[in-house]
């Protein structure tokens, strides 16, 4: 046998050497951890661990207010009862060119079940009719920004003063139902 395995174990290649390691510890100092009355009820409660985590967490790698800020304002923007407007037609994808317009506006039409909104998108702002035609509250969405807030008139029609920036989406409530479209980059 080899001199390292001659040092570790007796001449004879039995284990004397563990044997006399687990001989010389004082049970009294020994924890034995088959009896399940060593673990109590606090260490294993999961939410004690979750809170202890979560201040360690807070403390080594916290959220920047920026971020907390947007997260809060992203969940405020979903709308559990809202019915979601499909993109049915855009001008950028589905429309022909037309021979000498230069900056032709965006046009837009979102549907779903019996509502259908058109929206028409320039540099000036937004252009658009609610159908069937009614009055509504027209929210702009344009994530953790403010919510630019028109109001459509009895034939479904409203307009906006600045045109959106970066992602947007319409919220539009009629009576007690709300319309939300899907969210476009302008």
């Amino acid at each position: 046998m080899s001199g390292t395995h001659d040092e570790t174990f007796g001449d004879d290649g039995s284990d004397e050497a563990f044997a006399d390691l687990t001989d010389s510890t004082d049970s009294t100092d020994s924890t034995d951890f088959t009896d399940s009355t060593h673990f109590t009820d606090d260490a294993l409660d999961t939410g004690l661990l979750e809170e202890e985590l979560r201040q360690a967490a807070a403390i080594l790698d916290p959220v920047p207010a920026e971020l907390r800020r947007i997260a809060v304002d992203a969940f405020a923007l979903h709308d559990l009862d809202a019915r979601v407007a499909e993109l049915t037609f855009d001008s950028l994808v589905d429309a022909i060119p037309v021979r000498g317009a230069e900056d032709p506006p965006r046009m837009l039409t979102f549907r779903v079940d019996d509502v259908t909104v058109d929206v028409e998108v320039t540099e000036d702002g937004l252009i658009g009719q609610l159908l069937p035609p009614g009055p509504a509250d027209v929210e702009v969405l344009s994530g953790p920004r403010a919510h630019a807030r028109l109001t459509a008139d009895d034939l479904g029609r409203f307009t906006g003063e600045a045109p959106p920036s970066g992602p947007f989406a319409l919220r539009l409530r009629t009576g007690g139902d709300v319309v939300v479209t899907e969210w476009l980059r302008a």
